[in-house]
């Protein structure tokens, strides 16, 4: 049985934009869980129900597609937004298309930005409605 996990997974490999972002969210009021590579988000998933993960799409280990990948198979219930540093309108359509929830280009509107995490989980089914 999974445990309790913090409400928001962020995975980023870059430390700057992590910790930023972290407190965008908390500042909001959000609790997060943050991870500097996706084996380590891919292990706490493994314990941890993740109703939103914001996934970096350009990392070096594994992309954000990648993971969507993983996340699709292991739990397909998580809502998934997606940030880059660059603009790239393939990888966009890529991964709106296999389900993402949101795709925000860095530096983004925090207002906007926070408005889809709080839809997201919103949009995520509870731990009893997944079971059904």
């Amino acid at each position: 049985m999974r445990d309790a996990a913090p409400a928001v997974c962020l995975v980023d490999d870059d430390e700057s934009v992590r910790k930023s972002i972290v407190r965008v969210l908390e500042s909001a009021g959000f609790k997060v869980q943050a991870f500097s590579e996706p084996d380590a988000f891919l292990r706490h998933l493994r314990m941890h129900s993740v109703p939103v993960a914001i996934l970096d799409i350009w990392m070096d280990n594994m992309t954000g597609m990648e993971l969507l990948a993983h996340l699709c198979a292991r739990s397909p219930n998580t809502r998934c937004i997606f940030i880059t540093g660059r603009e790239d309108h393939a990888a966009e359509i890529t991964v709106m298309q296999a389900g993402a929830f949101a795709f925000f280009v860095k530096p983004f509107d925090n207002k906007r930005f926070l408005q889809a995490v709080q839809d997201a989980l919103c949009a995520a089914p509870t731990r009893n409605e997944a079971r059904t």
